[in-house]
């Protein structure tokens, strides 16, 4: 059964009958009034009576779906022109306001895909003025020095071994920018395929501490692991769970206060392996707190240690993008400059 009000198939219909009607109505009187009059002709007057009738009524009728088919058209031309902020009114519930509901759904589509792209060219933008950056400094530093080695503008052996030392130091800086760049692409590009097998996640953690141990003495810090003796059992991608692992490290290690202490925990809740890096440094603000694992986010100098290298402000989005690729998630919890980053992963058993 047709809706006069949501169909404007009844609309039409119901128009066309009541002009009929009416017009109908207003023939025979008009054919009653003419039959008074001998004349011949007069036999056509009720006729074009009728058609002159049942149209004007019926243009009457549908008068308002004229007009809001225009609407609707004008609302097209506006946001053919490039007026995406625009939106069709939607005044009626039959197949009209069906067609303006769709057309407000594909503007809102169409400008949220407009604003990515915007969103993306910034993004390009940025990355450009990021890498420039990124890279003059180590590459300034590299051509000072090769510049003093190459004039002989050195003093003793002692300042060569320094400007070679210091070189050598850079282009390591800059080999870390470059392989830092190199990944975030990779891992974001949205065709990364990794290769996952089933490890213990404790023997993986134990192993790097060990490594990282000398390092922290020699910054004036103790790195400390608090797990049961118990296997950790993860189906991961070694080589990329062990970069994310070495960013919250390297992390830690750079902003911790000196001398301090590092503690690396591992423990199951729940199915999940969650593994947490802990360090006390200078706090942040809930701003800042929000903005460290946007790619190129870098701490304030005042946080950061000057003996330490600088990085390229990818370390922990390069651990978050690892990290989601393998079903997990990467967090931080931070109260008045007590960090807390740690990695939740599906244990192997619940795969």
């Amino acid at each position: 059964m047709l809706n006069w009000k949501k169909s404007i198939r009844g609309r039409l219909l119901g128009a066309l009958a009541l002009s009929f009607v009416i017009a109908d109505l207003v023939m025979m009187a008009v054919a009653n009034y003419v039959n008074q009059f001998p004349y011949p002709f007069l036999f056509l007057v009720p006729s074009g009576v009728f058609v002159v009738v049942f149209l004007l009524v019926f243009f009457v009728l549908i008068r308002n779906t004229i007009r809001y088919v225009r609407t609707i058209a004008d609302g097209l031309m506006y946001l053919a022109k490039g007026n995406m902020n625009y939106r069709i009114a939607q005044e009626r519930e039959d197949e009209l306001g069906i067609v303006v509901r769709n057309i407000n759904y594909m503007a809102d589509q169409l400008q949220s895909v407009m604003e990515k792209e915007r969103q993306i060219e910034k993004s390009k933008m940025e990355l450009i003025t990021h890498i420039s950056h990124d890279l003059r400094t180590p590459l300034t530093s590299i051509i000072g020095y090769v510049n003093l080695l190459k004039q002989d503008d050195y003093q003793n052996l002692e300042d060569h071994k320094r400007y070679i030392d210091n070189a050598y130091s850079k282009l390591q800086q800059l080999q870390k920018l470059i392989d830092d760049l190199f990944e975030y692409t990779r891992l974001t590009s949205g065709d990364v395929k990794l290769v996952f097998k089933e490890i213990d996640l404790s023997d993986m953690l134990e192993q790097m501490i060990t490594e990282y141990e000398p390092i922290a003495r020699k910054y004036g810090l103790e790195l400390r692991k608090d797990w049961e003796a118990a296997p950790m059992l993860v189906y991961v991608n070694v080589e990329k769970l062990a970069r994310a692992i070495d960013n919250l490290l390297m992390n830690a290690l750079k902003f911790s206060d000196k001398p301090g202490e590092i503690i690396v925990w591992l423990a199951e809740r729940e199915g999940q392996i969650v593994l947490a890096v802990e360090n006390k440094g200078k706090p942040v603000t809930s701003e800042q707190e929000k903005q460290l694992f946007d790619r190129f986010y870098k701490a304030e100098e005042s946080r950061n240690d000057h003996n330490m290298p600088t990085g390229s402000g990818l370390g922990l989005s390069i651990a978050k993008n690892i990290v989601e690729l393998h079903g997990g998630r990467v967090g931080l919890e931070h109260d008045n400059g007590h960090y807390k980053f740690y990695i939740e992963l599906p244990g192997a058993a619940g795969i």
